[in-house]
C-alpha cells in the first residue's frame, strides 16, 4: 500500500496509492454554512469518489476538509456498466450526475482527478445557487499528499479526526459529528474501510486511546505537509 517518496509539491493522482486529500474555501471563506451542506457534500462525495477510491478517514470543518484514502487500481474501478448500476434507482444516479455517459451502456472508466473535479463542481454549484453567490467556492487545485509509511498514515488519521479539537469547535473527536471517527468506533454499517484502520492501531481501545492523546507528536509527524 505504502509506496514511493513523499512529495513536497502536488503529486498526479496515481493508481493504487494513498492520498491525504485536503482544501479549504477561498480566502478562508466557509464552505459549509449549516447541517444540510455537510449531508449534501458527502452525498455527492459518495457519488463521485466512493467510485474510484476506498476511504479510512475524513473531517468536515466550516471552511475545509480533509481525507485519507486510497485510489484503487484500474481492474477494481472497472467501467460504468459494472454490475453495481443495474438498478433503475442507480442508472438514474449515473445518468443525473454523468449526462455525457452514453445512454445506452456506460462504456467509460472514472478518471480519478476528474471525479473529484466534478465534486467540488458540483458541490459549488449547488451551493452558489443556494445562497446567492457567484464564483469558486475552493482554493483552486487541490492538495494531495501521498501517504508513504505507516507512521504517517496513523499519525494523519488521529490529526484529521482531532482536527475539530485543534480549532476549537470540540473537546474531543467523538463530541463532533462531521468526521469518521464515530462512525469507525461503532459497529454501524459503513463504506469507510474500518476493520483496516483498526489494524494499524491494533485494536479499537488503542484507537480510543490514541485519540485521545495530546496532539503535538502527531503535528510534529505532519510537520511542513499541512495546508493550515
Amino acid at each position: 500500500m505504502f509506496i514511493g517518496k513523499t512529495k513536497l509539491m502536488k503529486p498526479v493522482i496515481e493508481y493504487d496509492r494513498v492520498y491525504h486529500i485536503y482544501n479549504r474555501g477561498n480566502n478562508y471563506e466557509n464552505i459549509f454554512l449549516e447541517n444540510h451542506d455537510y449531508q449534501h457534500f458527502l452525498k455527492l462525495y459518495s457519488i463521485y469518489i466512493d467510485t474510484i477510491a476506498d476511504t479510512y478517514a475524513w473531517c468536515l470543518m466550516k471552511n475545509h476538509f480533509h481525507f485519507l484514502l486510497r485510489i484503487r487500481d484500474e481492474e477494481e474501478i472497472g467501467f460504468f456498466n459494472s454490475s453495481e448500476i443495474n438498478s433503475e434507482d442507480i442508472y438514474k444516479k449515473w445518468e443525473t450526475h454523468f449526462p455525457d455517459l452514453p445512454s445506452q451502456n456506460f462504456q467509460k472508466k472514472p478518471n480519478p482527478p476528474e471525479q473529484f473535479k466534478h465534486l467540488f463542481a458540483t458541490y459549488t454549484k449547488w451551493f452558489n445557487k443556494k445562497y446567492l453567490r457567484r464564483g469558486s467556492l475552493f482554493t483552486k487545485n487541490f492538495e494531495r499528499i501521498p501517504v508513504d509509511n505507516e507512521k504517517y498514515y496513523t499519525a494523519l488519521i488521529v490529526y484529521i479526526h482531532n482536527n475539530p479539537v485543534k480549532h476549537g469547535f470540540s473537546d474531543h473527536a467523538q463530541n463532533y459529528p462531521w468526521s469518521s471517527y464515530l462512525t469507525i468506533v461503532s459497529g454501524k454499517p459503513t463504506k469507510i474501510k474500518r476493520a483496516e484502520v483498526l489494524s494499524y492501531f491494533h485494536d479499537l481501545e488503542n484507537f480510543e486511546y490514541m485519540h485521545r492523546r495530546s496532539l503535538v507528536d502527531e503535528e510534529e509527524n505532519l510537520k511542513g505537509l499541512m495546508l493550515e
